[in-house]
């Protein structure tokens, strides 16, 4: 149980640091949803969401007034629908999404995740029909989200998979253009995807999941900040350890609250993922995190040691807390979504080669990055490749979320509002990848996948 000292430490850290509870994310398993016929199997899926996630959004704004923390999001994650719809004999995916954006719309959620495939090692039948439908159906939700997971270290890079997602991308972007590609926003590709992530847009209700589970996802960055400029010029173990003691604090909140709604929701608590999420609130910046460490700009030289430091204190804070951490767990560098990220890229500190080497060390990787318009899709391929190639290489979960922005430039921004935050367009490499993703095939899995 949290002590008196440890509440009022988390109330000054939600009334002056901007911390808050991300998100409750429901994940629900449709595997019992399965029909031959579309519509009944449809009916299945909506009828199902929203008899358990029914109380979702009143359990959050409950437990928000409870102990005066705020809960951002309210969120549901479902099963890959790329395995309920390959049941259908229908072609065509479109009236999944469509019956997931009637479900989160009734109960009231913010977004739903798991209009996704798992395609790693291969296609099947359903994984071929749902990545095809992505482009539209982002276009005419507003609140579900996709996924495709397409390479892990065991199984290597599906390189058919990652060109035809450069494809999915531009043509997303197209969709979206009057939003600045705003469903491109709402899609990310992964290597190792984790099955209990509650953060969007990659959340999905893993197949070794329960029927029904509550997953948390904790955000503390301005409260991080606040104690590492509190520190002072102490050396790095001082600092190691000042962050570990702050992402303690902020998980064992987490779990609480977690562990709170799962008991008045009736279902079984799963994890809490400590995440430093930015936001565009002002001190809400994992970029002013690492420029309080010492570096004057995030992006000059030392940048990627110091997101090493503060990543591995965070996850390693948040295993002492709590037995059930999971997700993502650690730092994320979304350019659109923090301040001092957007300013180190305007300032030119930051560019997409260095964050690229960042993603080596932080949660998830190449996050609400806006390039121009007319990348690619055989750029943007390669971009996904060599994301991947990292988190395949180095056994961790990496990731892709990225924007050609239709009818921008270099210099230009792109906004979405919200957490989305507003992104500036940055330049990339004008030579051609474009042989090299064209190749197909796997890139086979590297040596140390064979640990049996």
């Amino acid at each position: 149980m949290l002590s008196i000292k440890e509440i009022l430490e988390t109330i000054k850290m939600v009334q002056e640091e901007n911390l808050d509870i991300r998100t409750i994310t429901m994940g629900i398993s449709l595997r019992d949803c399965c029909h031959p016929e579309v519509e009944l199997a449809c009916r299945k899926i909506y009828d199902k969401i929203t008899r358990l996630a029914e109380n979702l959004v009143k359990v959050g704004e409950q437990i928000s007034r409870e102990y005066g923390i705020p809960i951002v999001n309210k969120r549901i994650s479902v099963t890959p629908i790329s395995q309920i719809a390959e049941c259908s004999q229908g072609e065509d995916y479109l009236p999944f999404a469509r019956a997931l954006e009637r479900a989160a719309e009734a109960v009231g959620v913010n977004f739903i995740g798991g209009f996704s495939a798992l395609v790693h090692k291969g296609f099947r039948r359903g994984d071929k029909l749902l990545v095809r439908a992505i482009p539209q159906a982002l276009a005419e939700t507003e609140r579900v989200c996709a996924s495709v997971n397409l390479a892990t270290t065991e199984a290597g890079i599906n390189m058919d998979a990652v060109y035809q997602m450069g494809k999915i991308i531009k043509e997303t972007a197209e969709l979206t253009a009057s939003r600045d590609g705003l469903g491109c926003a709402k899609l990310v590709v992964f290597a190792n995807a984790p099955e209990d992530n509650p953060f969007m847009a990659g959340a999905f209700h893993g197949t070794g999941e329960p029927e029904c589970v509550i997953n948390v996802g904790v955000s503390g960055p301005g409260v991080v900040k606040r104690a590492v400029e509190k520190l002072g010029c102490a050396d790095f173990g001082a600092l190691a350890e000042v962050i570990k003691k702050t992402a303690f604090k902020v998980t064992r909140m987490g779990e609480l609250v977690g562990r709170r709604a799962a008991e008045l929701l009736q279902v079984p608590f799963g994890i809490v993922d400590i995440s430093l999420a930015p936001t565009p609130a002002r001190g809400d910046s994992v970029a002013e995190i690492i420029e309080a460490m010492g570096l004057e700009r995030c992006g000059t030289h030392g940048t990627t040691a110091a997101l090493a430091l503060l990543n591995d204190a965070v996850k390693k804070g948040g295993a002492m807390a709590s037995s059930y951490v999971g997700g993502l767990s650690g730092s994320f560098i979304p350019v659109s979504e923090d301040a001092g990220m957007i300013r180190a890229v305007q300032e030119k500190a930051l560019n997409l080669e260095k964050l690229e080497a960042m993603t080596c060390v932080c949660s998830v990787g190449l996050d609400m990055i806006a390039v121009p318009g007319d990348t690619s899709a055989e750029t943007i391929a390669a971009i996904i490749a060599d994301e991947v190639a990292i988190g395949v290489i180095n056994h961790k979960t990496t990731a892709v979320r990225i924007i050609p922005a239709p009818g921008k430039k270099v210099g230009d921004f792109v906004e979405f509002g919200g957490l989305l935050g507003r992104a500036p367009v940055m330049e990339i490499n004008p030579f051609s990848a474009a042989a090299f993703v064209q190749r197909g095939g796997r890139i086979p899995a590297p040596i140390h996948s064979l640990s049996n």
